[in-house]
């Protein structure tokens, strides 16, 4: 029997004794969490409130679900474009396992082999790049269930802020993790979507004149940033192919299983699931209605404009024969408009007047969505009503009220809120409709101008 030198068993048992202690390092999940508070749900998730850190609950592995990264808290400057509320990245992601790393890999959706053969969809993955979005250690295990600590990728620019900034020219800024934590009041879990939140503040030099402007100290940039982990949906959901005179935009892929001669590009329309409770009746109710929820910080009377606005849609699906399918009311207090279970009207504040628009979180592997999100500036009103005034000139002491110029940036306000939801429900611009007797709120209607028999500047149509 050969010997083994006595330097290699010393290597060999120092080796053993280490792997035994990692191992026995491993605690139980709910020792490691004993001390720890507990939110159930999707991903269930603990709270360190000692340390301030975020641990996740990892009981599905290689399933897939849609990860929505969004910025609640914004910059509040049009010139930067870091809007309260603005939507980011979706990601078709899942957890894998490497030893004793978790990784967080976002699936590559555009390229695709539409088939059953199995092999033939391996070589499409094989072929385009995915990308691991964070690392995390396992820190507690029990039997098939791991926790990570979720912290260090919750505290960072997922959103790019520090991209953003620099490419506007705005200075160099990076995350400062010492002035960064979790926000609790807006991480919560629920049965089909977790919700985490951190407040994350970019320390900066050489800061730009707009940065300046909006910030309380320009070195020092504090804004939010949210994590949804999210459900996918059922397979009930059917996709509907895009058609050029269809009005909407399309989402696509590239499908490499085509057959030859015909196109590889696959295009569906975005829109909600909408299903009738009774087909066979004309018009009839909807399994569940599409609602969409206002901005509780919408001062009146542009609150119930925008209210109203957004209710034009129940006509539209009335058409449709859907009886109540469309709802518009006020957010409630305790809800969180980046949950993803909301789709929201945000009213929302900058320095300057900028763009109004209309996003939505869109399943990517068909189409549906899921949240739509409108984001309207509060500035557009007031400054309807001075581009009112200068063109109606309708001051001779100055101090005239001029409550039909107000009632027009209203009636504007109203027509604005529709177009954006629009957007976020899937459909294009209309800008035909110009011609057609402004038959779109798709479009951008000009107000019909006309004078009364005094000679007066009529702008009530």
């Amino acid at each position: 029997m050969k010997k083994i030198p006595l330097i290699s068993y010393i290597f060999f048992t120092v080796l053993c004794s280490m792997i035994t202690q990692a191992h026995a390092a491993i605690k139980p999940i709910d020792e490691f969490t004993a001390q720890m508070n507990h939110f159930p749900g999707y991903f269930s998730f603990y709270y360190d409130t000692q340390n301030g850190k975020v641990f996740l609950k990892v009981d599905k592995l290689e399933q897939q679900f849609l990860l929505q990264q969004s910025l609640p808290y914004g910059v509040g400057s049009n010139d930067i474009g870091l809007d309260r509320g603005q939507l980011g990245n979706t990601h078709l992601v899942q957890f894998e396992r490497f030893g004793d790393k978790v990784m967080l890999r976002a699936l590559n959706t555009y390229y695709r082999a539409n088939t059953t053969n199995k092999a033939e969809q391996q070589s499409i993955k094989e072929a385009f790049a995915s990308s691991i979005l964070a690392g995390f250690k396992v820190v507690a295990q029990s039997e098939k269930t791991l926790l990570i600590d979720y912290t260090p990728y919750l505290l960072s620019d997922v959103h790019g802020v520090s991209r953003t900034l620099a490419a506007r020219k705005q200075g160099s800024f990076s995350l400062d993790e010492s002035r960064s934590a979790v926000y609790m009041n807006r991480s919560k879990a629920f049965v089909k979507n977790t919700e985490l939140e951190a407040v994350l503040t970019f320390k900066g030099t050489k800061p730009g004149k707009f940065v300046r402007q909006v910030s309380a100290d320009a070195y020092a940039l504090t804004v939010h940033m949210h994590h949804s982990l999210i459900k996918l949906p059922d397979d009930k959901y059917t996709p509907r192919k895009f058609d050029p005179q269809s009005g909407y935009w399309s989402i696509e892929h590239k499908d490499y299983a085509t057959p030859l001669g015909e196109s590889m590009f696959v295009r569906y329309i975005p829109r909600h699931r909408l299903a009738k409770k009774d087909p066979s009746l004309p018009i009839s109710e909807p399994v569940e209605p599409i609602t969409y929820y206002l901005d509780p910080g919408v001062p009146e009377p542009v609150k119930s404009a925008l209210l109203e606005g957004g209710k034009w849609w129940n006509d539209a699906f009335s058409a449709a024969g859907y009886k109540n399918a469309f709802i518009v009311k006020v957010l409630p207090s305790n809800a969180d408009p980046m949950d993803i279970r909301y789709n929201v009207i945000q009213w929302v504040h900058r320095a300057t007047r900028g763009w109004s628009y209309g996003s939505s979180v869109i399943d990517p592997r068909t189409g549906e969505i899921l949240k739509g999100h409108v984001t309207l500036g509060s500035l557009r009103v007031r400054q309807d009503i001075l581009i009112a005034e200068a063109l109606g000139a309708p001051y001779l002491k100055g101090n005239e009220p001029a409550k039909n110029l107000q009632a027009m940036a209203l009636d504007r306000i109203r027509q604005l809120s529709a177009h954006e939801i629009g957007h976020t429900l899937g459909i294009a611009h209309n800008f035909a409709a110009s011609v057609g007797d402004r038959a779109s709120v798709m479009d951008y209607p000009h107000p019909l101008l006309s004078f009364n028999e005094q000679g007066e500047l009529d702008v009530t149509r």
